[in-house]
């Protein structure tokens, strides 16, 4: 079981989970999670009960949808893993024919082509992060590190892949460290102590003023961050506790005022340093709080 794959995909702010096949080499998807995205219902009963009504209606049209679907084990709201109907790539654009509005074609839209972009070819290049032995080799706490991280999420992807930006950046008004300054700025990042929890949420919020990198700098600085976590207290952040709204706003204040980020790492730190799920699941959110609602 420690070998099972899961990945999380959000529409809407809504989690759809996967579990990943290794005999078939493909992804299943839970329909329970489709069908709340597609009625907008967090009733999980609710939902039930529409996913067994509507099965028997394309049973008797004899859908191709219903003889798609497999039984996976997968968690449910009881927080004990139980089997749940699955639907692989195929199965879940046949789905989503079958609910006639404009959410379902724009949740098709996105659907089929999430993992082809960048973002989902680096994501799957993140997921294997933590299978590979270069995991282990990657420097902690170091801008070099922050580079190697870069590198193997982003290479082939972008051609600036590890190397530190050239460039002046912005975002929402938001002046990042100035180009011409980066190396210095980089070297006095790197000196900053990085022993205790407080040091090393300061230290992660000045990488992420410097914004070392065109493009990629949030996913790559989360995982140098978990890294220094892991290194020093032998603790992770579980992204999962961390809304991507409450994230993102404390990010915000964190050049000013960083107690609001302290608060929501400190309370979303675990032990589980080794989890494979832990870190999926780190993946899943931190690739999400990146994309443009």
């Amino acid at each position: 079981m420690n070998k099972e794959k899961i990945s999380i995909r959000f529409f809407d702010d809504r989690e759809v989970r996967a579990v990943w096949d290794e005999t078939n080499a493909k992804w299943w998807f839970s329909v329970l999670d489709i069908v709340a995205v597609l009625t907008d219902q967090n009733d999980y009963s609710k939902n039930r009960n529409y996913w067994k009504y509507l099965k028997n209606k394309l049973k008797k049209e004899n859908s191709e949808v219903v003889s798609a679907t497999t039984q996976l084990k997968i968690l449910a709201p009881d927080g004990k893993k139980r089997f749940s109907d699955m639907l692989d790539y195929n199965g879940i654009v046949g789905l989503g024919k079958e609910f006639p509005s404009k959410k379902a074609n724009r949740f098709i839209e996105w659907f089929t082509y999430s993992d082809e972009s960048i973002d989902g070819k680096s994501k799957t290049k993140a997921y294997a992060l933590f299978e590979s032995s270069f995991i282990n080799s990657i420097e902690v706490g170091t801008t070099k590190g922050l580079q190697q991280i870069h590198a193997y999420l982003f290479g082939g992807l972008y051609d600036f892949a590890g190397q530190i930006r050239q460039k002046n950046i912005s975002k929402d008004n938001f002046q990042f460290a100035a180009s011409r300054f980066l190396d210095a700025t980089l070297q006095q990042i790197e000196a900053m102590p990085d022993s205790t929890f407080d040091e090393i949420v300061e230290k992660y919020v000045e990488m992420n003023i410097a914004h070392p990198f065109m493009e990629g700098n949030g996913r790559s600085t989360r995982i140098w961050l978990d890294l220094l976590l892991k290194k020093q207290l032998k603790k992770c952040v579980d992204w999962s506790k961390i809304a991507k709204k409450e994230y993102m706003n404390a990010m915000i204040q964190s050049p000013t005022n960083s107690t609001i980020l302290k608060t929501l790492l400190k309370n979303a730190l675990t032990q589980k340093i080794n989890d494979r799920e832990m870190f999926m699941k780190g993946i899943d959110y931190s690739y999400y709080y990146e994309e443009h609602s």
